[in-house]
């Protein structure tokens, strides 16, 4: 990473509706996506603690990438489409994906 280069934050929230499902067909395929496109898991889990607002989701992570740019090329990329979609469509009932600039 240049000097010039910040890095992006995604954060995640979602509730999975069969977590055996979600794993068998979501997460197994999407991690090594997500390590070949060089990001990082800075945290993940299935017991989020909400101290302020409203969150019913049961899996919360946050995502390092390499820049903004990254991020969205990964979002966008055709290796995680039809993981994305099954995840919006068929493994999830509620999701929110931020991406921010970090330092």
């Amino acid at each position: 990473m240049s000097a010039t280069t910040t890095p992006a934050y995604a954060m995640v929230q979602i509730n999975i509706t069969n977590p055996e499902e979600f794993m068998e067909r979501y997460a197994q395929h999407v991690f090594p996506i997500l390590d070949a496109a060089g990001v990082e898991m800075i945290a993940g889990t299935m017991t989020p603690s909400t101290i302020e607002g409203d969150f019913s989701g049961n899996w919360a992570a946050i995502l390092k990438f390499s820049s903004r740019d990254a991020a969205h090329e990964w979002y966008n990329s055709a290796d995680y489409e039809p993981y994305k979609n099954i995840r919006l469509n068929e493994l999830t009932d509620f999701t929110s994906l931020v991406f921010l600039e970090g330092r």
